[in-house]
């Protein structure tokens, strides 16, 4: 009973990941109640999860990567991308890889991934290159990156835990760098000489413009309020015209001057122009309703849109929903969006689709790609804030520079006591915290909003469940069952299938879940076939970051999605073939440099 209990709550929590009932982590920490619930594991063992030394590590990894951004590291990383890029898109993508990866195997790749998307989209711009060429292989390149060392994403330091519970060693911090490098440098070779024939090349956003990436004409007018208008002598506030109907004033002109922001509270008066985002539908019974005329678009046709909306202290940008924002799964007018943050939401591009009707009843979702319009000082505020990212580079001036050597000595400090074994990484890295705020590189403030809060219950919710499968002895019956099945299979293709199964459940899967699954039942299937449990382990935990074929298996894909224009088969086409090259040599190379049998 206990062991059908169990694989029920597995099974129920699978399909809770794979059709987004509820977010991840809010999955994770339900399924942990349920199970104390039902008595599969203790209270004690319930809350495990939030005082595992995986948790705390990947925690501290956070704060880590944060002062390595604030003080500017990777700008000079980027300067080396322009230096050293070139002209030719084999050289560019060559670059890109062998700057990025390296920074990943450090460095959280989300974060990785966050600061280089505005200065890959800018350096696509100058290079007049399309970003579609460009952001897939950024992606892969932060996976494979994060692949070489045991911090380089949260799934390699669960897999370590999860190891230690298990009975076994935890890894240390270049457990699997030999394999790392090497599957590296396939992964290079393919991106910068393979990849390019596969990539879509779609007109960059910036290069068309905003006004036609966009389709702004359509859903951008100009009217005028007439002698007659209902509006005459009341503010927008009042009117209430921007919560009846469908619409969005974005300027008020007057006498051909430009009034500023906020407009809500000034008086109209006859002859006021207002400039709204609308649907027709929409523009025609406000026009009929409150006495307004329609203007032919001369204006817009003189000058672009995207330079009527950014004069003066207005400006337009894109805005990147990333995975830990409380806006997904609400919608703008539940969050009063507008209120908010003192911007408009012209218009949502999710992959290649475009939303622009009807906005404020949309349910956002990660990886949606906002176009904004607003004051020049809102978008600071929309700069510092963690649940969005502006598509634009972040001001030198900004970042905390004269602290850049100071935080690398830091990283490398974390570095060197975990890998000669003086201290735990969990030691090191919570040493590495506590200097990073006293040195000044992170503020004390800064830490706390550095945490992927939406990880860490994430992880803390699944660990009960691992424990729960080991207690209900769900682990061993679904080991002897496979064992029962492929037995007769040498340990070369027992390997092979763990990678593959792993691989094909973190696309639809978080890969932090799937290591959680799939570790245990790998080992207690090498145990029974008296293979070598650690090349089990290792296998599953670099298959669990092979996550190359959908832009929902991996964060990184999902969030250059958007950006990139991209269509769901473009990741298909990209990926299968590197899906298939690490299929090919993950397996082999781990039982090259850790052997299938025990030691």
């Amino acid at each position: 009973m206990e062991v059908f209990l169990t694989l029920s709550i597995v099974v129920l929590a699978l399909i809770s990941f794979i059709v987004e009932w509820l977010p991840v982590d809010l999955t994770a920490i339900a399924v942990t109640v349920l199970l104390m619930f039902l008595g599969l594991v203790t209270p004690e063992q319930g809350i495990s999860g939030f005082g595992n030394s995986a948790t705390i590590t990947v925690m501290a990894m956070f704060i880590l990567s944060a002062g390595i951004t604030r003080t500017g590291v990777i700008q000079i990383i980027r300067d080396r991308l322009i230096k050293w890029g070139g002209n030719g898109i084999n050289q560019q993508l060559f670059v890109m890889v062998g700057l990025v990866a390296p920074i990943s195997a450090f460095i959280n790749n989300t974060a990785v991934i966050a600061i280089f998307l505005p200065i890959i989209e800018d350096w696509c711009k100058q290079q007049k290159n399309s970003p579609s060429q460009f952001l897939i292989p950024l992606s892969y390149a932060s996976i494979l990156g994060g692949m070489i060392t045991v911090i380089g994403t949260s799934t390699n330091i669960l897999a370590g835990g999860i190891s230690e519970q298990l009975g076994y060693e935890n890894f240390h911090i270049f457990q699997f760098t030999s394999v790392g490098l090497l599957t590296f440098i396939i992964g290079l070779l393919y991106i910068s000489f393979v990849a390019p024939k596969l990539l879509p090349k779609r007109e960059s956003r910036m290069n068309s413009g905003i006004d036609n990436s966009y389709d702004l004409q359509e859903y951008l007018s100009e009217v005028v309020v007439t002698n007659t208008s209902s509006l005459v002598g009341q503010t927008l506030r009042q009117s209430e015209i921007q919560r009846k109907f469908d619409l969005d004033v974005l300027e008020l002109v007057r006498n051909k001057i430009h009034l500023p922001q906020p407009v809500a509270d000034k008086v109209l008066k006859p002859g006021d122009i207002l400039i709204i985002r609308s649907t027709r539908e929409d523009l025609l019974k406000i026009k009929n309703e409150r006495g307004l005329d329609l203007l032919p678009d001369v204006k817009f046709r003189e000058q672009s849109l995207e330079t009527v909306l950014s004069s003066g202290e207005e400006k337009i940008a894109e805005v990147l929903i990333l995975s830990n924002s409380r806006l997904i799964g609400t919608t703008l007018k539940d969050l009063r969006f507008r209120q908010r943050y003192n911007v408009t939401v012209l218009a949502i591009r999710r992959g290649a689709e475009l939303v622009q009707g009807r906005l404020g009843k949309i349910k956002l979702r990660f990886g949606d790609l906002l176009l904004v319009q607003g004051p020049k000082q809102s978008f600071i505020g929309l700069q510092t804030t963690r649940e969005l990212l502006v598509l634009e580079e972040r001001e030198i001036e900004n970042l905390r520079t004269d602290k850049a050597a100071i935080a690398i000595g830091i990283i490398l400090g974390v570095i060197a006591l975990a890998a000669f074994k003086i201290v735990p990484i969990l030691v090191s890295a919570l040493a590495g915290v506590i200097l990073m705020v006293a040195t000044g590189c992170l503020k004390p403030g800064e830490m706390y909003g550095a945490v992927r809060w939406d990880v860490i219950f994430l992880l803390a919710g699944l660990i009960p469940l691992g424990i729960a499968m080991e207690n209900s002895g769900a682990t061993e019956w679904l080991a002897k069952n496979l064992v029962s099945v492929g037995g007769h299979l040498s340990g070369y293709w027992v390997l092979t299938f763990f990678f593959i199964i792993t691989v094909l459940l973190t696309e639809i899967l978080s890969n932090n879940a799937t290591v959680v699954l799939m570790i245990p039942i790998a080992v207690r299937v090498a145990e029974t076939l008296q293979l070598n449990p650690y090349a089990f382990m290792f296998a599953v935990t670099l298959a669990a970051s092979c996550s190359f074929m959908t832009p929902i298996g991996y964060q990184t894909n999902t969030m250059v999605y958007s950006p990139g224009g991209y269509k769901f088969s473009d990741f298909t086409r990209v990926g299968f073939l590197l899906t298939l090259l690490m299929t090919i040599a993950v397996p082999s190379l781990v039982i090259l440099f850790y052997g299938l049998y025990p030691s």
